[in-house]
């Protein structure tokens, strides 16, 4: 899935620092997954990308991330960026899902 934004329902960006954003985020990606047929165990890779220079809150965004994931544990790179694309954005999760048909 491309870019998962912590983007409301009107499309504007939650608000809230990182954990919020991630959480968002991470709600935004699993109603993806669904509406794709898929779920977060489909999942086979990740990539979150943080919009700081600040290993602590790149660190609270995978806290985050590797909560929701739980035992499903996949491959991931995390990244500090120094921007995303909508004002106040501190947050984006991209995924890689699997399903058989």
């Amino acid at each position: 899935l491309a870019g998962s934004c912590p983007l409301a329902d009107d499309g504007t960006v939650v608000p809230g620092g990182i954990a919020a954003q991630t959480t968002r985020a991470l709600d935004n990606l699993e109603a993806a997954l669904l509406a794709a047929g898929a779920a977060l165990t489909d999942v086979v890779a990740t990539r979150v990308l943080v919009a700081s220079t600040d290993q602590a809150d790149l660190v609270e965004a995978w806290n985050g991330v590797h909560a929701r994931f739980g035992a499903h544990d996949v491959p991931s790179t995390l990244c500090g960026v120094t921007v995303l694309g909508y004002p106040g954005q501190l947050v984006e999760i991209e995924a890689t899902a699997g399903v058989i048909d």
